[in-house]
C-alpha cells in the first residue's frame, strides 16, 4: 500500500532517512512507552482535589502559600523571615533550604498591584502563542495543521491563564522557558539564554532546562552559546549561595526536613503529571496520557533544531518526575507544560514515515552482465 506524501510538515521527518531494523526498533520503542504510559492508571498521583469550597485552602494550600509570604512582604516584613513563619503556619518543612523558595519573584509580587501581575503573565502568555505560531508557520506547508498546533499550545498553557495560579512559581518559570525555546536561533542565542536565567531565578528546577540546553550546544559545536549557558548557571550558582545562607539565618535543626525526592514512580507518573497539568485532563486519564506519549513521539520526529531541544528538555523533566518527583510535586510538569501538546500536530507525518521505513521490501538486485 502507497503511503500519501507529507501532508503537514514542510520536510520529511527524522524517520523519513531510517533504516528498516532502525525503524522497527524506533517503532518498537513507541509501542514499548505506549504501555509504559497506562502505569498511570495505577501510580500514585496527587491528592484529589476536593471541590468542596470549604476546602479550598487543603486544595490549594500552595497557592495560598504562597500569596501569603507576598502579602507579608508587601507589608513590610522580611522575605525570609515571612516565609519561615508562613511554612510553620502550614506545617511545611523548612529543611533543606530548597523548600524556601528564591526570592524574587515574591519581591517583584510585592511591589506590583495583582493586576499588573495579571496583565504580565497574560503578556507572557501571548508572547509564547506568537513566538511558537510563527515557528511553527515556517515548519509546515499551511496553515490548518498551523492552527492546529496552536490550538495544542493553548491546551498546553491551559493552566497558564488561570488567574489564581499568579503567585506560583512554575506558571511563570514554564512560560519563560518555552519563550526561551521559541526565542533561540542558530547563531543568535543570548536573549533564550536571558530569558532561562530569569526562569532560574524564579524556580531553580529550570537549571534542568538550562543543562539540557548547555549540552546541545556543545554537541552541535556551538561552544560560545555552551559558554553562555554556563554562565547563566553560574550566575542561579553564585544566587543560590546567598539564597541558602540567608535560610540558614532564619531556620534551625529543630525545623522539619523534607521527606526527600525519591519518589521512584516511573514514567507513568511523568505522564499522569503531564495530563494533570493540561488540557489533557479533560480526557480519561488512559487517553491522556497515550496522547501525551505521542506528543513526544511527534517531536521526536520533526526535523526541526529547536524541536530536538524541546524533546530533550522534555525528556529530561520526564526523567527528573519519573525518578525523583513526589505524588505531591507532580507540578513540575508545569515547567515544560506550555510545549508539551504540540507534538500531536507533528504525529502523522512521524506514523507515515515510520511505517514506510519499517515496512519497506526494497531490494538490490544485482544481475551479472555478460559479454
Amino acid at each position: 500500500m502507497k503511503l500519501p506524501a507529507v501532508q503537514w510538515l514542510a520536510e520529511p521527518t527524522r524517520f523519513a532517512a531510517l533504516a528498516r531494523p532502525r525503524a522497527r526498533i524506533v517503532l518498537g520503542i513507541l509501542l514499548l512507552f505506549l504501555l509504559l504510559s497506562l502505569t498511570a492508571l495505577v501510580t500514585v498521583g496527587p491528592p484529589p482535589v476536593s471541590g468542596d469550597p470549604a476546602k479550598r485552602a487543603d486544595d490549594q494550600s500552595d497557592v495560598m502559600l504562597y500569596e501569603s509570604i507576598v502579602a507579608g512582604v508587601r507589608h513590610g516584613g522580611d522575605y525570609y523571615e515571612v516565609t519561615a513563619d508562613a511554612l510553620r503556619a502550614g506545617n511545611y518543612p523548612l529543611r533543606p533550604f530548597v523548600t524556601f523558595r528564591l526570592p524574587g519573584l515574591a519581591m517583584v509580587e510585592a511591589h506590583v498591584p495583582r493586576a499588573g501581575m495579571l496583565a504580565l503573565l497574560f503578556v507572557l502568555v501571548a508572547s509564547v502563542l506568537a513566538v511558537w505560531g510563527m515557528k511553527l508557520r515556517s515548519g509546515m506547508t499551511r496553515w490548518p495543521p498551523v492552527l492546529i498546533g496552536l490550538a495544542l499550545l493553548a491546551g498546553g498553557l491551559m493552566a497558564f491563564v488561570q488567574t489564581d495560579l499568579w503567585a506560583f512559581h512554575e506558571i511563570w518559570a514554564g512560560l519563560l522557558i518555552a519563550l526561551s525555546l521559541g526565542i533561540r536561533r542558530q547563531g543568535r542565542w543570548i536573549e533564550a539564554v536571558a530569558i532561562a536565567l530569569l526562569a532560574m531565578l524564579v524556580r531553580e528546577l529550570a537549571a534542568l532546562y538550562a543543562i539540557m540546553m548547555l549540552a546541545a550546544a556543545w554537541f552541535e559545536g556551538q561552544r560560545r552559546e555552551a559558554i553562555g549557558w554556563g554562565v547563566a548557571l553560574a550566575c542561579l550558582a553564585v544566587a543560590v549561595g546567598f539564597h541558602a545562607h540567608a535560610v540558614g539565618q532564619v531556620t534551625n535543626a529543630a525545623d522539619p526536613a523534607s521527606p526527600g525526592w525519591a519518589g521512584l514512580h516511573g514514567y507513568g507518573f511523568f505522564a499522569k503529571a503531564m495530563v494533570l497539568s493540561t488540557a489533557l485532563q479533560l480526557f480519561p486519564m488512559a487517553l491522556g496520557v497515550l496522547l501525551f506519549t505521542c506528543s513526544l513521539f511527534g517531536w521526536a520526529a520533526w526535523k526541526d533544531q529547536a524541536a530536538g531541544r524541546v524533546f530533550l528538555t522534555l525528556a529530561a523533566y520526564g526523567v527528573a518526575l519519573a525518578l525523583f518527583a513526589r505524588p505531591d510535586t507532580f507540578y513540575w510538569g508545569l515547567m515544560v507544560a506550555p510545549l508539551s501538546l504540540i507534538g500531536l500536530a507533528f504525529v502523522p507525518d512521524a506514523l507515515r514515515d515510520l511505517f514506510r521505513q519499517a515496512l519497506d521490501r526494497r531490494r538490490i538486485t544485482v544481475t551479472k552482465v555478460t559479454r
